[in-house]
């Protein structure tokens, strides 16, 4: 497949002249990493699918990578095809992408929440060749689905399962348990298929303003530019240690998870379903001191009282980004957890972390602000004339990043950056006179309820598809856990009815992810309307304000 880039020879250049684009393969970082320290701890990671835990060194991370790359390409994988993973958060993150970059084939990290209706349309239109799922995650039958996907994908071809049991198909029997090493010549292997460092690498789908996600498209050097901007910004050394409860599958723990920790060759811990208790256990055990992830996931660490038994001190640092932080979820924070920092962010797939509260920021820029920008980075707010606005005042959002992303699968028109190298973010924000922002609202018509996007179009053009529904939008309510749920207001046509549960019965129905869901339904007569008849979104916005989830319960 051509990706088609976008990437000047001036962008590449000034770059790499200012030693932020260091020119690197992450398998050249494992391959040091495994030579300097073989024993050295890579992943932890437990398995609730199985019950086993994996602890596994640096060499045995290089060991595995090598193998798997063998089998990938005597399975048939070439040079830029796509190789599709829907995994938790399993150490088969790191093994499978660096077996990619080996062989210069491209990753496609999928969230284990998708099913058949996201899945038609991503595999597709990536051209997945290969796709890896577990045999069973929260009960649910992955083989079973993709088998009922095969038809409407004809550039898949190959289908493996982590812990399935036909070995025609089973990740381990086909890609682990033989020694496909010893049957290639395999440095002449990599030699041939060797990517360059601003080749497309990997492809995460993020939602965008339309019902269909975008594929951001990534390099080596976009990636390993966000490992250093993070360094800097972490303090990070050769004595800390990752803890990632968010999914891999997720730029934030992709990257700042399994990729991070090959960066510096320290080790990764890695929860495949949240759980706070046994987050602080794994914390206080395996001497975590760094963590990131969304809202909800500071909330639980530091509200749950029985988490509170594991002694987390050593953990210093919580980046929580996704949606601006309560003032008093900080406050609880620092009170039970007064060695850890909480670092206040902002990024996007596009470009990773932008900014960011740093230790020693007065209090009220950590309680009020997504941060400054980070070095090498640049935010800007502007109105709707292109002008730079005064301090205290929203505007739309711009960001010039060293990390920014090479275009958007297959769109390249999508790619939205200026000739200074601005991108439109889709978010509203406010900058005070030293440079921090707020982020206020989003111009992209999306919820994100506990730090996951929702494309609220695709949502609508669902529900306006059911008989009884006339008109449809959805809009978000207020949150204490999650920052934002789904609450959809909908008019009927006459003689029609609809309650909370048909609702969900029809978008289940049609396939619609579990997150997606709204988890309120409106009736009304009417919505407000500008003259021109659009929806005044603002106004239903005000009125969820005041209102909370419904339940399915009996």
């Amino acid at each position: 497949m051509d990706y088609q880039a976008i990437l000047s020879a001036e962008r590449r250049a000034d770059l790499s002249a200012r030693g932020l684009w260091l020119n690197r393969l992450f398998s050249d970082a494992l391959d040091e990493v495994a030579a300097r320290t073989p024993d050295a701890l890579a992943i932890v990671d437990h398995n609730s699918m199985t019950g086993a835990s994996t602890r596994m060194s640096y060499a045995e991370l290089q060991r595995l990578s090598v193998r798997i790359a063998c089998a990938l390409a005597a399975q048939g994988v070439q040079r830029d095809d796509v190789v599709a993973v829907q995994l938790p958060n399993w150490w088969h993150y790191a093994a499978v992408y660096i077996a990619c970059v080996r062989i210069g084939a491209v990753i496609n990290p999928l969230m284990p929440v998708f099913r058949e209706r996201e899945l038609e349309y991503m595999l597709g239109f990536a051209e997945a060749k290969v796709w890896i799922v577990p045999r069973e995650f929260r009960g649910f039958d992955y083989p079973a689905m993709a088998a009922s996907l095969r038809g409407v994908l004809p550039k898949l071809e190959k289908v493996f399962v982590v812990g399935g049991t036909d070995s025609a198909t089973s990740f381990e029997a086909c890609l682990v348990e033989r020694a496909w090493e010893a049957e290639a010549d395999s440095a002449a292997l990599f030699a041939a298929r060797r990517m360059q460092p601003n080749d497309v690498t990997e492809i995460m789908y993020t939602s965008g303003t339309t019902g269909q996600p975008k594929g951001v498209m990534h390099t080596a050097n976009t990636l390993m530019c966000k490992c250093l901007l993070a360094s800097e910004l972490f303090g990070f050394s050769e004595h800390d240690a990752i803890f990632m409860g968010s999914p891999l599958a997720h730029q934030t723990g992709f990257l700042y998870g399994a990729l991070f920790s090959i960066y510096h060759g320290t080790p990764c811990v890695m929860q495949d379903v949240w759980e706070p208790v046994k987050a602080s256990r794994l914390m206080a055990e395996e001497r975590c001191t760094i963590t990131l992830g969304a809202t909800p996931f500071l909330s639980d660490l530091v509200r749950t009282e029985a988490a509170k038994a594991f002694d987390t001190s050593c953990l210093r640092l919580f980046l929580c980004s996704g949606a601006p932080i309560p003032r008093v979820l900080v406050e609880d924070a620092n009170a039970s957890h007064p060695n850890m920092y909480v670092m206040s962010a902002w990024g996007m797939t596009e470009m990773g972390i932008t900014t960011a509260t740093y230790p020693g920021d007065p209090l009220e820029k950590v309680l009020d602000s997504d941060g400054r920008a980070l070095p090498h980075q640049a935010v800007r707010v502007l109105d709707e004339a292109g002008a730079l606005v005064a301090p205290g005042i929203e505007g739309r959002l711009q960001a010039r990043c060293a990390t920014t992303f090479v275009g958007y699968l297959k769109r390249p028109e999508a790619y939205g950056v200026d000739a200074d190298g601005w991108i439109e973010t889709g978010d509203n924000a406010r900058m005070d006179a030293d440079g921090y922002i707020r982020i206020t609202g989003r111009s992209k018509d999306i919820i994100i309820r506990g730090g996951e996007n929702i494309p609220v179009v695709e949502v609508e053009a669902l529900l306006y598809r059911h008989p009884a529904v006339e008109d449809a939008a959805v809009v978000a309510m207020p949150d204490a856990r999650l920052g934002e749920r789904g609450c959809a207001f909908v008019t009927l046509r006459a003689g029609h009815s609809l309650d909370f549960r048909g609702m969900i019965a029809y978008l289940n129905d049609c396939r619609m992810m579990k997150q997606y869901l709204p988890e309120r339904l409106e009736i009304i007569a009417a919505f407000p309307r500008t003259p021109s008849g659009k929806i005044q979104k603002f106004k239903l916005r005000e009125q969820a304000r005041s209102l909370t989830p419904m339940s399915l319960a009996p």
